[in-house]
């Protein structure tokens, strides 16, 4: 059986230094804000070592906490991901996941190109035996809370055996990591009848039902998720994308629409100072950023892709989710609980 591993130990993060629209300024910041608010981990800066130790320059922190590996190539977003990661050896990604494979590090945060994630993530640092596909799992926030929307772009044409294995490792996780007892999985689909949806959705529906590990709800519409309906919303990932994007932009826009309504006129600005408090720490909750990246569970240690325009906040919380992950041996449960209900 899994054990959690001791509240003292230290996590191991290899960090993409040079990955993203804001590397390495942003990455090294969150980085220092990772290490001052969790004395448990150490990051290991992957890029090119001079632009790395300019930036630290501009912070006080324990240098015992942080350590930075030179890496002189950077995989651009435009590089097709498969000779990228052939090609670029000394590449920060392909170096950070090697750090991964041969236990340097425990877990690899990167903005980078996804695909170079997604590529090196199975390439270098490899599947759980057993598993068919490793899907890109973030959370995003919901009226209760949050919920685990996978696959959101690791798979974009799955069978309907790898949403099944998909449904089980959410449920492991966020059981796990988030401490939601029993949580409740829904299938995404264009209406609440099971008989509705493609292909796809009518031969994965009845597996999931009959599925005895996880705690199968039914079809989830999309307008149902903010709302909370399921803990684990289940679908491949040219669906999961396009419900994440959407997401992100319909509360980017909502966001900047409320603060322009406050403004429009005397009495407006007087209540927003009014209800500033409550509304920062509402808006705070459907903000992605608070929630870190996306991890790409059912690989052998733990990886985690994060937006190509990551600021520091979403940087630091994917640092810190790395701790949680290997507290609570995610990893080992998902062997448990996935591979053997399939033997």
């Amino acid at each position: 059986m899994a054990d959690k591993i001791a509240k003292d130990a230290m996590v191991n993060v290899a960090v993409d230094a040079m990955g993203g629209d804001n590397a390495p300024g942003e990455v090294v910041k969150g980085a220092v804000d990772a290490i001052l608010a969790d004395k448990r981990i150490k990051v290991f800066l992957v890029g090119r070592e001079p632009l790395i130790a300019e930036e630290l320059k501009k912070y006080s922190y324990n240098p015992e906490q942080i350590e930075v590996v030179h890496a002189e190539e950077v995989i651009e977003m435009s590089e097709p991901p498969v000779n990228a990661i052939r090609k670029k050896k000394d590449s920060s990604i392909v170096k950070g996941m090697y750090m991964v494979k041969d236990g340097t590090c425990d877990a690899f945060v990167s903005a980078g190109s996804t695909g170079a994630v997604l590529v090196g993530g199975q390439v270098i640092v490899g599947r759980i035996k057993g598993i068919e596909r490793p899907p890109l799992a973030p959370l995003i926030p919901t009226a209760n809370g949050v919920a685990l929307l996978i696959d959101c772009g690791a798979n974009v044409d799955a069978r309907a055996s790898h949403l099944v294995q998909f449904a089980k490792m959410g449920s492991v996780y966020m059981e796990h990591a988030l401490g939601i007892r029993n949580p409740r999985v829904g299938i995404v689909n264009i209406g609440a009848e099971e008989e509705k949806g493609n292909a796809l959705v009518k031969e994965t529906y009845p597996l999931l039902k009959n599925c005895p590990e996880i705690n199968f709800i039914g079809s989830v519409e999309a307008r149902d998720i903010p709302a909370g309906a399921a803990d684990v919303v289940v679908c491949e990932a040219f669906v999961g994308n396009v419900i994440l994007k959407m997401y992100e932009g319909v509360g980017g826009v909502l966001i900047q629409k409320v603060k322009e309504g406050m403004m429009t006129s005397l009495r407006s600005k007087v209540g927003a100072l009014l209800v500033k408090p409550a509304l920062k720490k509402t808006l705070k909750s459907f903000d992605t950023e608070q929630y870190g990246g996306a991890p790409l569970l059912g690989l052998n240690g733990l990886v985690v892709k994060t937006h190509g325009s990551s600021k520091a906040i979403e940087i630091k919380n994917s640092i810190l989710q790395c701790l949680t992950f290997k507290e609570q041996a995610v990893n080992d449960r998902i062997r448990e609980k996935v591979l053997l209900s399939d033997q």
